[in-house]
């Protein structure tokens, strides 16, 4: 666990991809069993750091125990400009296997636009129906471009 005002030291220039990914590792480290994820707010700073950079779609889930902590940030699916193929079952397959208790869905959108799509609201409402089979709820939906948007805080959850 960092230190609140610990101190980092780089080896030379970086970009600012380095930067964000830099920053990404530090957060990551914070919620990894640390700090849980008990708002969209953190939910959000983190997953911007993560996805706001790709140049493509990608999908990503977070994986939370009971206390809503990190086990692991994973990005399945990686698609296009404006896609990404979701498929339930493997994102159902992660949650078992890392024996989450919760679970965050985010994908980014590289047009910078983050109105969620029509797309968008069914893959989430397919990936909460597999997932209340096995008791494991979807906290949020959160979309990265330029802003950051919550189907939780939008009441699309």
């Amino acid at each position: 666990m960092h230190e609140q005002n610990a101190e980092y030291v780089t080896n030379g220039p970086m970009t600012e991809v380095d930067v964000l990914n830099k920053a990404s590792e530090i957060l990551e480290t914070k919620f990894l069993k640390g700090e849980g994820f008990t708002s969209p707010s953190a939910a959000k700073d983190f997953l911007r750091y993560k996805l706001a950079h790709q140049k493509r779609e990608v999908f990503a889930i977070l994986l939370m125990d009971s206390q809503h902590r990190l086990i692991e940030y994973k990005e399945l699916f990686f698609g296009t400009i404006n896609a990404a193929p979701v498929y339930p079952r493997e994102v159902m397959k992660e949650v078992l296997q890392q024996n989450a208790a919760a679970v965050i869905l985010a994908h980014n959108h590289p047009s910078g636009v983050t109105e969620p799509s029509e797309a968008d609201k069914r893959v989430t409402k397919r990936i909460k129906d597999a997932l209340n089979h096995i008791d494991v709820p979807v906290l949020d939906h959160i979309v990265v471009g330029q802003d950051t948007v919550s189907f939780a805080e939008r009441g699309l959850l």
